[in-house]
């Protein structure tokens, strides 16, 4: 009686946790979709190679970047894909997001195909965190399996959206609490904050580092003021998060030994602090920093997927249904 009473206190809390816990994988399942649309894998891969092959901003990045936008703020459940209404102003425009996430449009093409295929049976949340891991494995990084059977929200959490999210001069200490309060461990955090091998930064996120830092490449900051002032005229110019930003390898971590992190969060994995050790293992192990991203996105993906109330398959994923 006591052993039962306690199993059924523990699924309890499991079931009350917020996003502080990912769920268990027992709520998610790899073929979940296996016989209600198993068209489901091969729609969103062939979708993502047409894309990247005609890309030219590397959308694979943002792609990346919108799904764990989506799940550190608030849980995987597609909110940060709603549009703003006049009942509610949604997470696109909250502070970290505004102007700055992209590939709505990927997902919302995908989705058609999707509805086209399997009307009225697959999340927005199962799709972006499908689109996350084919923008990694097209763009020569690894693959994982995907747990499915996520729902999508029927509300928007700004204040998640806002105060969640690392920002671009988070010091280490910070990393590690904000990672640590959604339960990844400090291998998790730096393995992926190497997603920032892909993709660009506006010169907005990256200028006090170059132009106030001492722990940076001197060489590098020079090249890089040149096109980013102090002052606010080109506030447009971006710069590569690492040498290679259209292909998903250590290069970020080899910068960051080299004193060539691009913002000062970036920076701030390296230099004295207690995840040093893990950064120069990534440098010099590419397969080793693969490993520990792909099984690093599994748990994110397992944040606090949404079951119960609020909750529906959207059939546009800017909106909910009527």
């Amino acid at each position: 009686m006591a052993t039962s009473f306690n199993f059924l206190l523990l699924l309890l809390l499991l079931l009350l946790a917020g996003s502080t816990a990912a769920f268990p994988n027992f709520f998610l399942s790899p073929s979940f979709y296996s016989y209600t649309c198993p068209q489901l894998q091969g729609i969103v891969r062939s979708t993502m190679k047409e894309v990247i092959r005609n890309d030219t901003t590397n959308i694979g990045a943002g792609l990346l970047r919108l799904f764990f936008h989506d799940c550190f703020a608030g849980g995987c459940d597609a909110s940060v894909l709603l549009d703003d209404t006049p009942e509610f102003v949604g997470e696109k425009t909250a502070p970290p997001n505004r102007n700055s996430l992209r590939g709505f449009e990927v997902i919302d093409l995908i989705k058609k195909r999707v509805e086209a295929a399997c009307p009225r049976t697959v999340s927005c949340a199962d799709i972006l965190a499908l689109t996350a891991r084919d923008s990694v494995a097209l763009l020569h990084g690894p693959r994982w399996k995907v747990w499915l059977g996520r729902s999508d929200s029927m509300a928007v959490d700004q204040n998640a959206a806002t105060f969640s999210l690392p920002g671009p001069g988070s010091n280490l200490p910070i990393l590690l609490a904000m990672f640590a309060a959604k339960g990844f461990s400090a291998r998790d955090m730096v393995a992926l904050s190497g997603a920032h091998t892909l993709g660009r930064s506006h010169c907005s996120l990256y200028r006090d580092r170059i132009h106030g830092d001492s722990n940076i490449d001197p060489a590098f900051s020079a090249a890089l003021r040149a096109t980013c002032p102090l002052s606010a005229a080109n506030a447009t110019a971006t710069a590569p998060f690492d040498r290679t930003p259209e292909r998903f390898d250590n290069w970020y971590f080899k910068d960051l030994v080299a004193f060539r992190g691009l913002m000062k969060s970036d920076q701030a994995l390296y230099g004295g602090g207690l995840v040093d050790p893990l950064v120069e293992i990534y440098s010099e192990d590419n397969e080793a920093f693969g490993r520990d991203f792909a099984e690093a996105m599994v748990k994110l993906g397992n944040l606090s997927p949404l079951f119960g109330f609020y909750r529906e398959i959207r059939l546009n994923c800017r909106k909910v249904n009527a």
